[in-house]
Parts: structure tokens; C-alpha cells; sequence
């Protein structure tokens, strides 16, 4: 720093950076400081767009409460799905399931990204032929929202409409097309992979990507003579009795 001494004796410190080369001690400089009006309303103008796209980023854009419905529904467990969520600026931090007004220690997607890919969850251990109101509560770093309730009712023992197969390795072709025709007349439902619907893994060998993924995601796997007793018994059998061993 620079000693300079006005006119009428007044001291200022001035950095010795900004003088001019060959000043000292004697030397006597002019220095002239003005206001920038303009730079003063232009950095005014920025500053108010600034705090205009935050309170639009995050004052007016709020995360919105999540928008359930039920899903694939059988004797023992409900598919509970919901519509993307949307979470604005915010984060999401967990979502959770309530059943009955009672929050569940339910797995539950960990980070939005799953949430809108897999957009479902499957609650299972359910009594036979019972109703249930169910409810998601989605935490983000924006506060708590619940979503809509739903009621979901387990089916009896002689709905056989909540059964989806699945088909493994089988005898032939023509086996798993008599199959098909048995679960059209029963009411019940198959798939060509397997998805949250499906309830068992028919086969008649332990072989094969759909008996190993089967496995594990611990489905039910019988055989195919499990089928026939549904329908002659006329209910859902013990997959117990039928498991391909």
C-alpha cells in the first residue's frame, strides 16, 4: 500500500499496484473515480432475473402428491402401481406404503429414476378374500405428500382370475396349448415372461432362463398337473403338492 497526501492534507491508502511506473516519493498523480451507472443497472436487471427463475424453479413449482391404483390382484397379494412421479425441483427421499392406515416395512424403489421405471410395488402375506385400503407416502427434500387411498379385496379360493401363468421347459408345444385352453375355461390368465403379474412358473423341468429367473424371484414353479386340478377342483390349489422337484 501507498501513502498519498491531498491537497488539504488528508492521508489515503491507495494500493502501490495500480500507480503508474516511476512514481515516488514527491511524485504527484492524479486520481480520478467516477460511478458506472450503467454497469450499476445492468447488474441490477441480472439480479432481478436471477431471483425470478429461482422463485419459478422453487417457489411456484411444487412436487405433487403421487396418484395410485391397484394392480394385478390375487388371494394372497396386491400390485400396487402409480403414475410417474413428479417431484419438480425437489429430491426425492423414500417412499413408503401404508396399509390400513399402517406403514408397512415394505422394499420400496430407493431413488426416482426406479420409482418411474418400475411404477409399482407387489404387497404380499395378504388374508384370503379380505379388503385393504392402501396409500404411498413420498418424502423429498421439499416436504411429505400422501397419495390417494385405493381399496383392494383379495380373492376367494374360486376366483381363479388372479392366476397368470408363466410356462417353462414342457413336454412339447402342443402340452402347453392344451395348458392355455385349461386356464382360458378357469378364468385365469399367462404371460411369455415373467412380470409382477405372473403367479406360477409351469414346468415339467428344472431348466431354462424362465425356471432360473423362476427361482430367483422366488415364484411359485409346478407342474403342469397343477393346472388340471384348478380346474377340477374348481378353486386355487396348494402350490405345495404340485412344486417340480
Amino acid at each position: 500500500m501507498a501513502l498519498l497526501l491531498t491537497e488539504d492534507y488528508q492521508l489515503i491508502e491507495f494500493p502501490s499496484v495500480l500507480l503508474p511506473k516511476g512514481v515516488i516519493l514527491g511524485s504527484v498523480v492524479n486520481i480520478d473515480v467516477c460511478r458506472d451507472r450503467e454497469t450499476e443497472k445492468r447488474q441490477r436487471n441480472e439480479f432481478r432475473e436471477l431471483q425470478e427463475q429461482i422463485l419459478k424453479d422453487f417457489g411456484t413449482n411444487q412436487p405433487k402428491p403421487p396418484v395410485i391404483r391397484v394392480g394385478h390382484t390375487t388371494q394372497t397379494w396386491v400390485v400396487i402401481q402409480w403414475e410417474p412421479l413428479d417431484v419438480a425441483s425437489a429430491e426425492l427421499k423414500s417412499l413408503h406404503l401404508y396399509r390400513d392406515g399402517q406403514r408397512m416395512m415394505q422394499q420400496m424403489p430407493v431413488t426416482l429414476d426406479l420409482a418411474n421405471s418400475i411404477a409399482a410395488v407387489k404387497t404380499t402375506g395378504l388374508d384370503v378374500d379380505h379388503e385393504y385400503d392402501f396409500m404411498v407416502e413420498m418424502r423429498t427434500s421439499a416436504g411429505t405428500f400422501f397419495s390417494n387411498t385405493v381399496t383392494a379385496k383379495t380373492h376367494s379360493l374360486d376366483n381363479l382370475s388372479g392366476i397368470c401363468v408363466c410356462f417353462g421347459d414342457c413336454e412339447s408345444q402342443d402340452e402347453i396349448n392344451n395348458l392355455k385352453e385349461t386356464l382360458d375355461r378357469i378364468g385365469a390368465t399367462y404371460a411369455d415372461s415373467l412380470s409382477f403379474n405372473v403367479t406360477h412358473l409351469v414346468a415339467r423341468y428344472r431348466s431354462g432362463t424362465a425356471f432360473e429367473d423362476a427361482l430367483k424371484y422366488n415364484i411359485p414353479i409346478v407342474k403342469p398337473d397343477w393346472v388340471l386340478a384348478c380346474e377340477a377342483n374348481g378353486k386355487l390349489q396348494p402350490a405345495i403338492k404340485y412344486a417340480l422337484e
